[in-house]
């Protein structure tokens, strides 16, 4: 077992009652599957008549010998007094109480264990979504959406199914097969040998097989999440695929990657299948062998023929377990792919850190300060942003413009600090963000983007998004400012109506509003407008405009805008180009220039 395994084991301390009574249990299966098996004995003993009556009971019970000469002896005087049938339905009532028991506690440790299994795959899926909640916004460039929501759905149910639905059989069956064993050591020191040696030939031809499945399971997860994606990402833009008629296309892309996972799993499915029939006739081979072995020493007269149909019983009592152990260990090295898979995202790098002894901030006073700030994405890229250095005064509103690319929005995430600076550095009232707590840090901001992100919930939901303490009143004010409430009680139940998946009940410019209510009620005193009105029609625009107006007032804010006209009354308006500052001004000292920004303005005038 690889440190996976052991990693998922770990998760069994949060369960320390459960897991004991597990054990508990699993050892009480274990005593009376093993009691049961010398039982046999006597019972066929008196069927077959060749029982020697013992008339003398021990002294003391001290060992199994003692044990077992004292239930002899109990045996003999029931049926001398009662007779055979007597002693036969007294056996057989010891049989049958011993597999009663046996069967109560197998039955009592799945009982135990359920509420375990089913809690560490909880624990999984909610460390998961923990930590995506947590990574950086770069982790998810490389990755695709779909692939991680496999991941948190398939994979964890993969490990559920496949490692913890068997965990029971790795702690029960090696206690049965231990306690058969004893008793076929006990009976034949030499049989058991021969028979040990058999099976260890068919771990070997098995566990080769155990290999191969694991790998056949890593490729099987890997297609089950581009899968996903595809899905995903066909959900996400149906709009575009009917507009230009590409369902054939996307049909044949899914359908090439569902045929692909289809023969991977059935590949994997016949590897695994076969465990089961190959061990069955591997133990079906080991007991032909065995009873040829076992008769010639019953011929020999070196066994009893009771003893060695009871030695049969037993070893049946250690194949059975290997079994369900051979099938558990196939299982757990198909498990351990997807859980290996989930690890890679538990494990992955946390780049946006907090400083141990962060300091806290809840309010912006003098200015925000970019010193000679560059960044990249990533290591092996050229810079997306060169040197830059910006102050931008609390209470101003300064404006960033300049074609797609030139580096605005990087600019702008730098801030929350949705990313960190590669060189350089950004301060807020004179420390380095990076000294702040990262949760006071992105309190002081509101931001609206060109995209509105809504949630699938109700109006009054979206707009409270993570605030604590808001009042009715409140929500319906800042929907007020932000010229929504008129449509939201145009709606079926107002600020109760759900607005579906990403707000598609809702028009761009009404989904617009809702984010800015969302930001007026927060009330940060630092604003990030990024594209706000971009994507808006002039009726939407004229509306969401007044609302920006409303919400920029007393604020120190960053305005984002492709349209000029929405940023001409700024304190300073930056023109970004290349990922560097080419000038800065107020408008109509940009114009006089004749530079980069009047090149920008002419062109939307044309």
């Amino acid at each position: 077992m690889n440190t996976s395994f052991w990693r998922l084991l770990g998760y069994l301390r949060n369960y320390k009652a459960n897991v004991s009574l597990n054990v508990l249990s699993n050892i009480l299966t274990a005593i009376f599957t093993a009691a049961s098996i010398p039982l046999l004995v006597p019972f066929l003993e008196i069927l077959f008549d060749r029982r020697a009556p013992v008339m003398e009971r021990p002294a003391a019970i001290t060992d199994i010998d003692s044990l077992t000469t004292s239930f002899n002896y109990y045996l003999s005087q029931l049926v001398v007094t009662q007779g055979k049938e007597t002693a036969l339905a007294f056996v057989c009532a010891i049989i049958l109480s011993a597999f009663f028991l046996k069967n109560l506690f197998r039955y009592l440790s799945l009982f135990f264990m359920a509420p375990v299994r089913n809690g560490i795959i909880r624990d999984i899926r909610r460390q998961l979504f923990e930590k995506v909640l947590i990574l950086p916004l770069s982790y998810f460039s490389e990755e695709r959406k779909g692939d991680l929501m496999s991941r948190i759905t398939a994979d964890v149910q993969e490990v559920e199914w496949s490692i913890l639905n068997v965990l029971e059989a790795v702690f029960r069956e090696p206690l049965i097969i231990i306690g058969a064993l004893g008793f076929m050591i006990y009976v034949s020191p030499s049989l058991t040998v021969f028979v040990f040696l058999l099976m260890i030939f068919t771990a070997v031809v098995i566990g080769g097989i155990g290999r191969s499945l694991k790998r056949s399971s890593a490729a099987v997860q890997e297609k089950l999440g581009l899968l996903v994606s595809i899905v995903e990402e066909a959900l996400g833009g149906l709009r575009i695929i009917k507009g230009f008629n590409a369902e054939g296309y996307q049909r044949e892309k899914f359908s090439k990657e569902n045929d692909a996972y289809r023969h991977a799993l059935t590949r994997l499915l016949w590897r695994r299948d076969l465990s089961s029939p190959l061990s069955e006739f591997l133990g079906i081979a080991t007991v032909a062998v065995l009873l040829w072995y076992g008769s010639r020493q019953v011929f020999s007269g070196q066994l009893a023929a009771e003893t060695f149909l009871t030695f049969i019983f037993a070893f049946y009592n250690v194949i059975d377990p290997a079994k369900s152990l051979t099938k558990a260990i196939y299982n757990i090295q198909k498990g351990i792919a997807a859980m290996e898979r989930v690890e890679r995202v538990l494990d992955a790098e946390v780049s946006i850190r907090e400083k141990p002894g962060a300091l806290p901030i809840d309010s912006f006073r003098e200015k925000i300060e970019y010193r000679n700030v560059s960044f990249s994405y990533r290591a092996d890229e050229g810079p997306v942003l060169q040197n830059i250095s910006l102050e931008i005064p609390c209470g101003k509103v300064v404006a960033l413009v300049g074609a797609s690319g030139a580096g605005k929005s990087t600019l702008v995430d730098l801030l929350p600090r949705f990313y960190d600076v590669s060189q350089g550095a950004v301060y807020l009232d004179g420390h380095d963000i990076r000294d702040y707590q990262l949760h006071a840090l992105r309190h002081l901001m509101g931001i609206v983007s060109q995209e509105a992100i809504l949630f699938n919930d109700t109006i009054y939901n979206n707009i409270v998004f993570g605030l604590q303490g808001v009042t009715e009143a409140d929500v319906e004010r800042a929907a007020r400012v932000a010229n929504a409430h008129d449509f939201i009680m145009a709606t079926e139940q107002g600020y109760q109506t759900n607005i579906g998946d990403r707000g598609g009940k809702l028009s761009g410019g009404q989904r617009q509003r809702l984010t800015i209510a969302r930001a007026i009620l927060k009330n940060p005193p630092i604003l990030i407008l990024d594209e706000a009105t971009s994507a808006l029609d002039s009726e939407s625009e004229k509306l969401v405009q007044q609302a920006l107006v409303e919400l920029m007032k007393n604020r120190t804010s960053i305005v984002i805008a492709h349209r000029l006209s929405t940023i001409q009354h700024a304190d300073e308006i930056v023109v970004m180009k290349d990922g560097q500052i080419v000038e800065r001004g107020a408008h109509e000292a940009l114009l006089r220039k004749a530079g980069e920004y009047r090149k920008l303005v002419e062109m939307q005038a044309f």
